[in-house]
């Protein structure tokens, strides 16, 4: 089908929830897109990062296609093999625990936040702290969550018991604590936020904080985890571990997947009728997210992550020395970038797609860069080469 004709079955047929470009991916691999024209693009934002081990790895599709010869689906009533195979995975690589799996990122925090206030509610305490800026999902319960008021515009009344700190405000956190408060969640990196990464002090003493006052720490590594900051977990970059772990986007390597990794201590809270999923951890997506393991560490990947995420920031400063009236920061951590612009960048993200260049962009004017981990150095040049070209055409 033409893009024309795709466009025409999503007019009629998809309910308009995205702001789409008029641009219809055919099909892919590693880095590389190729469009229903044959255009060729170069992929630095895999499908919001959901493709960290690059779009159709091998290992990935070879285990796809092996298991759904065999058993797709399985009731969570009975036992997967592979379900219990990649939760045993996920501990060995995170922390002494037990896993929950779900869908998607959303169900993973709405899960986490429902564990949090099982603990606390025989003392009434429900409250959870999150931070300004950021973003946890679009569930009602989700939205509420998130530190940005653009999501809530049109749900009120939204699930109350969520309250908004400044983010590396520790200040501002501890004076929002109260008697109520059950949980405090965060990102160590606010992605959608504009890449605004968490301080190691801050971290450690939000650890110390609820340590102190029995309160769960939450991670949100939804789009953080599975190797893009230099570890398999980003929490491993601090030195603290959280008391909950969410998981979700590149876990699957393009499938959808959710997961809530509890410490031991409140890896039972969730009990049998207070918590479930019905297609979570099915035997496909264990599967593809055991490929996912497979090709991170039989391929080096995290060792590339750091690499090739140093060159390529050596790269952008280069372009920020050149062109300083436009690049105003650039924050980033392994193969998570932000590259903060003096001016809007919706202009430099439709530009960058043009010349064949997939980037993000978010909070208006911060670029979203976010390669698969096989990225390699050629392909960092040419994303370079593509940017300086945009650069130098505005000035």
């Amino acid at each position: 089908m033409s893009t024309k004709d795709v466009m025409k079955l999503y007019d009629e047929y998809v309910m308009q929830t995205y702001t789409r470009v008029p641009f219809v991916i055919a099909k892919a691999k590693g880095s590389i897109v190729e469009d229903a024209g044959g255009k060729k693009y170069l992929d630095f934002f895999p499908g919001w990062a959901v493709s960290g081990v690059g779009h159709c790895n091998d290992r990935v599709v070879k285990a796809i296609c092996k298991q759904a010869q065999n058993l797709i689906h399985v009731s969570n009533n009975y036992y997967s093999e592979l379900q219990g195979t990649l939760a045993k995975k996920i501990i060995e690589h995170s922390f002494p625990g037990k896993v929950f799996f779900a869908n998607s990122g959303a169900e993973a925090n709405e899960g986490a936040c429902k564990l949090a206030r099982k603990y606390g509610h025989e003392k009434d305490r429900f409250e959870i702290i999150t931070m300004q800026n950021s973003f946890h999902g679009r569930t009602l319960a989700m939205i509420a969550a998130t530190g940005q008021d653009k999501v809530k515009t049109g749900f009120k009344p939204l699930p109350r018991g969520f309250v908004h700190v400044p983010f590396g405000d520790i200040n501002a956190l501890t004076q929002a604590i109260s008697e109520k408060t059950i949980a405090i969640m965060l990102e160590l990196i606010q992605c959608e936020g504009g890449i605004n990464i968490a301080s190691r002090d801050y971290i450690t003493k939000i650890r110390k904080i609820c340590n102190e006052k029995d309160i769960v720490l939450i991670f949100d590594e939804v789009q953080t985890g599975m190797g893009r900051t230099g570890a398999m977990f980003c929490y491993q970059n601090y030195g603290v571990e959280p008391d909950v772990m969410t998981l979700a986007k590149s876990l699957g390597g393009g499938v959808p997947i959710g997961a809530i990794v509890a410490n031991s201590k409140f890896q039972n809270v969730l009990t049998p009728g207070t918590h479930a999923s019905t297609f979570g951890g099915g035997p496909l997506v264990s599967a593809a997210a055991l490929g996912v393991f497979e090709a991170i560490e039989e391929g080096n990947l995290i060792i590339n992550a750091v690499a090739q995420g140093e060159y390529l920031l050596k790269q952008l400063k280069v372009l920020k020395q050149k062109y300083s009236t436009l690049i105003k920061e650039i924050r980033a951590m392994a193969l998570i970038i932000g590259v903060e612009l003096g001016i809007e960048g919706d202009g430099i993200y439709k530009k960058c797609m043009e010349e064949g260049l997939l980037i993000n962009c978010t909070q208006k004017n911060v670029l979203r860069i976010m390669p698969a981990l096989t990225v390699t150095k050629k392909e960092i040049d040419k994303a370079i080469a593509i940017l300086e070209k945009i650069f130098g055409a505005i000035l």
